[in-house]
């Protein structure tokens, strides 16, 4: 695999250094974030936990993928200004937080006040159940109605169209 830089430009206010990369990967199928941002970071001569890859486009059959990089100058920089979802790309899939797995790591921990507030709720709870000992109304004083069809309604014709404009035109 080849690297050809296309653009470079260093952007002091945010620290970083925004690249666009042609990866030319003849005979291979695209190459993962991992591998460009191993590239990249060999390129520019810094360590991979500096170097984000934003996207990764290859055109359909094409041997040549274009790629943004952002190389920056301190990781501490890197950790407060790239998106959360830009980190969990460049990880290994491995390491990757996907959202199935954010969503059950969340429900336990709401589970442990649940008990305390049920505790709450258990002393009015004992008036309640005083309340259910009543025997509540039979409903079934109604006798069940026996199977009825309803009587099919005729059914409507449409109005009959108004008869078509005679032609005015001579015939020949």
């Amino acid at each position: 695999m080849s690297v050809e830089i296309i653009a470079e430009h260093v952007n002091p206010l945010l620290g970083r250094k925004d690249a666009k990369l042609i990866v030319h990967h003849e005979g291979t199928g695209t190459p993962d974030r991992l591998a460009i941002r191993k590239i990249a970071s060999d390129h520019f001569k810094t360590q991979q936990d500096k170097v984000y890859v934003r996207s990764v486009r290859t055109r359909t059959g094409g041997s040549s993928a274009v790629c943004q990089v952002e190389v920056y100058g301190d990781s501490k920089l890197a950790d407060k200004i790239v998106p959360a979802y830009i980190k969990n790309r460049n990880l290994p899939k491995e390491q990757r937080v996907s959202r199935k797995k954010g969503a059950e790591e969340e429900k336990p921990a709401p589970a442990a006040p649940k008990p305390a507030a049920s505790e709450k709720t258990a002393e009015p709870a004992k008036p309640a159940p005083a309340k259910e000992s009543k025997p509540a109304p039979a409903k079934e004083s109604k006798p069940a109605p026996a199977e009825t069809k309803t009587p099919a309604k005729p059914e409507a014709k449409p109005a009959a169209k108004p008869p078509a404009k005679p032609d005015t035109k001579p015939k020949a």
